[in-house]
């Protein structure tokens, strides 16, 4: 799998499952793409990795701003 082709997420783009800010895009082999957030993609991921041609986990951006906050509020 691939994240070169896939574009970075932003804040407008939403979890299928609950409407949440989507950290994680699935382009999926017959042509569709799913997006979730952390929770749920880590819950649908095992899933979704026969069925994926590329999945792109920006998860890790959660942790940057987390501890950016934690610097901030010293």
């Amino acid at each position: 799998m691939t994240t070169a082709l896939a574009p970075e997420l932003t804040a407008s783009d939403r979890c299928d499952r609950c409407g949440a800010q989507a950290y994680i895009r699935a382009r999926l082999i017959t042509g569709g793409e799913l997006l979730f957030c952390a929770h749920h993609g880590r819950q649908h991921l095992p899933a979704l990795m026969d069925r994926a041609v590329d999945i792109r986990d920006e998860t890790d951006r959660l942790n940057e701003s987390s501890t950016s906050a934690s610097v901030e509020g010293l």
